[in-house]
């Protein structure tokens, strides 16, 4: 599996990281419904075999739930495997309500939470989930530093952050990495955030390549309008009309034209967001071993001039048809 060095740091990734929000459940705000976690267990074990060596979670993923999922299967294994979290989000216990606290006094206590979750002693790679709020930005990210002095994180990373931002905790300490959303869907990093992390030499880890499983042509019509009410990806704009027939179209020609390579069109979105070197990492999400092993071929995928023609008429014609 084709590896890229993180940013400025000693961390060489795969190119494809094993995502774990979903196998965070459901029951809170941001849930994809019911979810085993021995599937879950296997899940990992799975994108461990295929050659992946680095994992994505955060606390907040079940609420705290995820962390231990992943804590639990990499047991055994933690000495080849890069490990990546958050902080910044925070909940209720008794109400299970989710909000955002950047104090410092927090984010010590969420990596103190997130090491005994994960039963490790050091974090590879840690980052503030969001910027919010604004104005705690630079304390976070001065806990975040404290804790790198004190070992108990290597690297520290920022997540959904604009370059204004970065450039305010710069001077505090170096940004490893950026962790922003980008699929064929959502392109916004293109126009400032790539220029910038390339400038900087900010290595970026893209979430949602697949557009949460829109993107994979496995998402029909009929299935998006039976998900369970506790799937946040029920009621998202993308999967809403006027969007939805359009997104299903994309995920359509993106099938075919993958079958011309043997790929899936997840393996084929996943590629797509590879395409520039800027990006170091896709992160894909999976919740059954059959999910990540169908999207590992993206790693190393080298998309020809004329595919990626291809795709950009397929994406033209869709913009057509929302606009």
């Amino acid at each position: 599996m084709e590896l890229r060095t993180l940013g400025t740091s000693d961390l060489r990734i795969t190119t494809v990281g094993l995502g774990t929000w979903a196998i965070g459940g459901g029951d809170y705000a941001y849930g994809w419904g019911s979810q085993e976690d021995d599937e879950s267990i296997q899940t990992i074990h799975a994108a461990i075999d295929a050659g992946i060596n680095w994992i994505d979670t955060a606390p907040v993923y079940g609420l705290g739930r995820s962390e231990e999922v992943v804590g639990k299967a990499i047991k055994g294994k933690r000495q080849s495997l890069i490990i990546s979290t958050k902080c910044g989000k925070v909940w209720n216990d008794q109400t299970r309500e989710v909000g955002e606290n950047l104090d410092a006094d927090s984010v010590i206590g969420e990596c103190e939470a997130s090491l005994r979750r994960l039963g490790t002693n050091e974090i590879d790679l840690y980052h503030i989930h969001w910027p919010i709020p604004d104005a705690s930005i630079e304390e976070g990210w001065e806990a975040i530093a404290r804790l790198i002095k004190e070992g108990k994180v290597r690297y520290g990373a920022v997540s959904n952050f604009s370059p204004g931002q970065m450039r305010r905790i710069q001077p505090i300490h170096p940004v490893t990495s950026l962790q922003p959303p980008y699929s064929m869907l959502v392109r916004n990093i293109e126009d400032e955030i790539i220029p910038f992390c390339e400038k900087e030499k900010i290595g970026i880890t893209v979430y949602s390549p697949m557009q949460a499983g829109l993107l994979t042509g496995k998402l029909t019509r009929e299935r998006i309008e039976n998900l369970p009410e506790d799937d946040w990806r029920k009621h998202h704009p993308l999967m809403q009309e006027p969007q939805l027939s359009a997104n299903l179209e994309v995920a359509k020609r993106l099938t075919e034209l993958a079958a011309e390579y043997g790929k899936t069109a997840g393996e084929l979105a996943i590629a797509w967001s590879l395409r520039n070197e800027a990006v170091t990492s896709a992160i894909v999400g999976a919740r059954r071993p059959d999910q990540i092993l169908a999207n590992v071929g993206a790693s190393g995928w080298k998309l020809s001039d004329e595919l990626l023609s291809e795709i950009d008429a397929v994406l033209k014609k869709r913009e057509a048809a929302v606009s």
